[in-house]
């Protein structure tokens, strides 16, 4: 995912503004792994193979989203 494609994502459940947290990224900047939070209704997205996944609470994947939340457990704590 590109950095700059922030300014253009809200948050599917109350349409908030999403905060970034970077776990990896390739050479040339774009990010692959990391969370999107939204500070209004406190629910996480994670960012998967550079792809954040945006689905609304009844569409969410848990077995998707548990590689990148156990992988990086520590940083989903701060």
């Amino acid at each position: 995912m590109q950095p700059s494609l922030l300014d253009k994502l809200a948050c599917p459940m109350d349409k908030g503004d999403l905060s970034l947290n970077i776990y990896t990224r390739d050479t040339t900047g774009n990010i692959i792994e990391g969370m999107l939070h939204c500070a209004h209704c406190n629910r996480q997205y994670p960012i998967i193979y550079g792809l954040p996944i945006l689905a609304p609470d009844e569409y969410r994947q848990p077995t998707l989203e548990n590689n990148i939340t156990r992988h990086w457990p520590k940083e989903l704590t701060n």
